[in-house]
């Protein structure tokens, strides 16, 4: 399993541990909004790559964050467009 994660097509920032990202997705949805990877850094969630199924993140449409498959708490969001070059990143803010 892996960590992924992707924005639904409501816009809802989804988190999980899946082999695909499709997996991620509710019965009945077909598409959403791109996805990639994630990883914790002390208390900071990471963001980074693109789903091979959706492409990269479009976090323009982002209208929610869903936490209950973490720890059910917020955490700041760092999304790195260049990954593995973390030089550029974009803090993620609704």
């Amino acid at each position: 399993m892996y960590r992924k994660f992707i924005i639904t097509s409501d816009g809802v920032l989804k988190f999980g541990h899946v082999m695909r990202h499709m997996y991620l997705l509710e019965t009945g949805q077909e598409d959403c909004n791109g996805g990639g990877l994630w990883d914790i850094e002390y208390d900071t969630i990471i963001l980074f790559s693109r789903s091979f199924d959706f492409g990269a993140p479009d976090f323009s449409k982002l209208t929610r964050i869903d936490w209950s498959t973490l720890d059910g708490k917020g955490h700041p969001l760092v999304y790195y467009p260049f990954w593995p070059d973390r030089v550029t990143a974009v803090p993620i803010m609704l």
